[in-house]
């Protein structure tokens, strides 16, 4: 039976050694500020966002929430994100995605002032991360790295496949990998023979947002799986992009879902808040994430 790795638990004790240097740095009268922007009513996004806010509160971080109608349009966003990019108490912006449909989440992304921006999505931040020069992480990957470390689960010179090509989790996943000396495999769905692939894989990252899509007979026996999806099974119970009970059986090392990777997103941007604080006031940064 493969060991579970608990994000829950790893998230806990991340958030408390910021909470440590929150209290650290408003005794030099710096308090890091977060402002999250929500647009529409999505009910899933609007859970993040009250998740997030419960966790900047108990990291004593200042936060602030802007919930916009779904019919905001374009300019009134751009309007937003400029007087949040000038706002001195606010260090770092996060837009919640997906934005409703008539909104251009490239041009909203590419508004937020790069020093600012949490969730590294801008194209300065996403080229830092290329070359491996930056200032903040995709949240969801660096806590997967972080969650990786933690466990001293080695990546490199490990055969590392990433199922899923998105901007927001799969591409930079494969970098992160790749930074750490990690021979990675990015697999999509025009992959040929995705199974196999699978199978060669030591590290397995799941993000395909497709129910129990990864099954036992795609895992080598021994490998670390990796599930970042959030999905709902035939029977609307909440479960990932991995069918876990028989994978966990080959596996040496699985995350659940729930209290697997989710926890390790909101404690990463948590982390990213912190340093986008510190280095707009010119403070060292005493830890790099991967």
């Amino acid at each position: 039976m493969a060991k579970l790795i608990n994000g829950q638990a790893i998230s806990a004790e991340i958030k408390a050694e910021i909470a440590l240097e929150v209290q650290e740095l408003k005794q030099k009268g710096i308090i890091p500020g977060l402002a999250v922007v929500l647009v529409g009513s999505d009910p899933a996004s609007q859970t993040y966002v009250n998740l997030k806010e419960k966790a900047c509160a108990a990291a004593g971080i200042y936060s602030e929430k802007y919930a916009l109608p779904s019919t905001t349009h374009q300019d009134e966003l751009f309007d937003l994100v400029n007087r949040l990019n000038h706002k001195k108490e606010i260090h770092g912006i996060l837009v919640q995605m997906p934005l409703p449909d008539g909104l251009d989440e490239e041009s909203v992304i590419e508004t937020i002032d790069p020093w600012k921006d949490v969730d590294a999505f801008h194209p300065s931040n996403v080229g830092r991360i290329m070359i491996g020069n930056y200032r903040f992480l995709p949240c969801t990957p660096a806590g997967i790295m972080e969650m990786l470390r933690r466990e001293k689960i080695a990546v490199a010179g490990k055969n590392c496949v990433v199922v899923g090509r998105s901007n927001i989790v799969g591409k930079p996943m494969a970098m992160l990998l790749m930074h750490a000396n990690g021979t990675v495999t990015v697999c999509h769905s025009k992959t040929k023979d995705l199974a196999d692939v699978c199978r060669r894989a030591d590290i397995l990252v799941a993000s395909v947002g497709r129910p129990k899509f990864i099954t036992a007979d795609m895992v080598k026996p021994g490998a670390c799986v990796i599930d970042v999806g959030m999905d709902r099974d035939e029977n609307g119970k909440l479960c990932g992009d991995v069918d876990f009970e028989p994978v966990s059986k080959v596996a040496s090392a699985i995350t659940p879902v729930p209290r697997g990777v989710g926890p390790m997103t909101i404690a990463m941007l948590l982390r990213n808040t912190l340093t986008a604080a510190k280095i707009q006031n010119a403070i060292p940064n005493r830890k790099k994430v991967c």
